[in-house]
C-alpha cells in the first residue's frame, strides 16, 4: 500500500488565501469587478424601469466580463428596493438601477426610508422615456390649445388615465394640470396595462402615455396624439410637436432611467462604471434600439446624473405640492 500523500502546509495555506482573495471585493490595482454584481431593480420584472434595466446590464456583463445580475425588489411604488441598495455594502458588488419615482417618492410619501442624495453616489442617467400625449378620438380636441380651452370650460370633469398614483403619468397630468392652470382629474388604475383599457374605453380620454406603448394605437386610429412631454421632438415621432411648442412653454416630463450606488462606493468603481455606460448608450446600435423604442438614450457623466437628481427632486416637489398629489 502506498503511504499517504503529505500535502504540505505552505500548499494548504496558499489554497485556504487564494480562495479568500477570489471572494474579496476589487481593492486598490485590482480589477473591477472579480465577481458577480447585483443590480437592484426596486421594481417588479416586466416594467418600464426592468426592462431597461436588462438591457443594460447584459452589455455591462459583455464589456467587463462579469455578470451584472437583476434583482426584482418591488414594492411602495419602488421604496423597498431603494432601502435595501442604500443599506447595501458600499464594495461596488451592488448598485441600483432605477427611475423617475426614486425622486418623487420623497414628495409623495410621508416619510422615505433613503435620502436619494445623501445614501447614492449617482453613476449615469441611461436613457430618458418621454409620454405622449394622447386622446380618445371621441374627445374633440386635437391640440394642446384644444384641450386647455376644453379643460378650463370644463373644469373637473375630464379625466386622466394613470398607472396608479405616483406613477409619472399621473405626475405628468399634474404638472400639465399646474402649467395650464386647469383641472383635470387623475384617474388611477391598478397598472398600465388596466389604465391603457380604461384610455381605449373613453373611461379616461386623456393620458400622458409611454411613447413605447403609444405608436401602435396611434397608428391605428384608436387614440389621437397630440404632442410629446419631452423637452426636443422624438425621432420615431418627428411631426409631433413637443407640449411646450404646441403652446405650455416650459413643459417637460419624461420617465429617466439611471445606474447608481450605494455612498462610499470607491470612485474608480464609480469612473469605470460610469464610462461604460456613456460607452454603451453612445454606441451607434444601442441609439438605433432606443430610438426604435421610444427611449432617447444618453450615458450622461456622474456630474451631469448628480444635477439632474436634484433639479427633478425640487421640479416634482413643487408640483406635488401645488397639486395635492399624495400616495399616503
Amino acid at each position: 500500500m502506498k503511504p499517504a500523500r503529505t500535502i504540505p502546509v505552505f500548499a494548504l495555506l496558499f489554497g485556504a488565501l487564494s480562495a479568500f482573495a477570489q471572494a474579496q471585493p476589487a481593492g486598490p490595482g485590482q480589477p473591477y469587478p472579480r465577481g458577480p454584481v447585483r443590480m437592484i431593480v426596486p421594481f417588479p420584472a416586466g416594467g418600464g424601469v426592468d426592462a431597461a434595466g436588462r438591457i443594460l446590464a447584459q452589455k455591462l456583463t459583455e464589456n467587463l466580463g462579469k455578470p451584472f445580475l437583476i434583482e426584482n425588489r418591488g414594492g411602495a411604488n419602488g421604496n423597498i428596493g431603494t432601502e435595501a441598495a442604500a443599506k447595501a455594502p458600499n464594495d461596488g458588488a451592488t448598485l441600483l438601477f432605477t427611475g423617475a419615482g426614486f425622486v418623487t417618492n420623497p414628495g409623495l410619501y410621508r416619510s422615505v426610508p433613503y435620502d436619494p442624495v445623501k445614501e447614492f453616489e449617482p453613476v449615469s442617467l441611461m436613457a430618458l422615456g418621454p409620454n405622449v400625449l394622447v386622446v380618445h378620438p371621441s374627445l374633440s380636441v386635437k391640440s394642446v390649445q384644444d384641450l386647455i380651452a376644453l379643460a378650463k370650460a370644463q373644469p373637473g370633469r375630464i379625466g386622466f388615465a394613470g398607472s396608479g398614483s405616483g406613477s409619472t403619468p399621473h405626475l405628468a397630468g399634474e404638472l400639465f394640470n399646474v402649467m395650464a392652470g386647469v383641472q383635470m382629474v387623475h384617474i388611477p388604475y391598478r397598472g398600465s396595462g388596466p389604465a391603457m383599457i380604461g384610455l381605449l374605453a373613453g373611461e379616461a380620454p386623456v393620458m400622458f402615455l409611454p411613447a413605447i406603448n403609444a405608436s401602435g394605437h396611434v397608428a391605428s386610429g384608436r387614440l389621437r396624439a397630440i404632442a410629446v412631454t419631452s423637452r426636443e421632438r422624438l425621432q420615431a415621432m418627428p411631426d409631433l410637436p413637443t407640449v411646450s411648442e404646441a403652446g405650455l412653454n416650459g413643459y417637460e416630463s419624461s420617465q429617466w432611467y439611471g445606474l447608481l450606488a450605494p455612498v462610499g462606493t470607491p470612485s474608480e468603481v464609480l469612473d469605470l462604471l460610469s464610462a461604460q455606460v456613456t460607452k454603451i448608450m453612445h454606441g451607434a446600435d444601442m441609439k438605433t434600439r432606443m430610438t426604435n423604442e421610444g427611449l432617447v438614450p444618453i450615458g450622461s457623466s456622474r456630474g451631469e446624473f448628480a444635477i439632474h437628481i436634484r433639479t427633478e427632486i425640487d421640479k416634482w416637489a413643487k408640483v406635488i405640492t401645488a397639486s395635492g398629489a399624495r400616495v399616503d
